[in-house]
């Protein structure tokens, strides 16, 4: 069984939410001087991830 392209974007919206969370995770819980910059990429990913899940079924 074959992956299809909403199957990648399913996978890769979920390894990026993951990652987004991890971010901010370490920026809130571990390194508290740079949690703007974690947040902020973290945000990112989220968005990117978000976008990715829209994409699915689309393209």
């Amino acid at each position: 069984m074959g992956m299809n392209k909403n199957t990648i974007f399913g996978w890769a919206s979920f390894m990026m939410f993951i990652i987004g969370a991890a971010l901010v995770l370490l920026g809130v819980l571990k390194y508290i001087e740079y949690a703007i910059g974690f947040s902020t990429a973290g945000i990112g990913f989220f968005a990117i991830s978000w976008v990715f899940n829209a994409l699915k079924g689309r393209v």
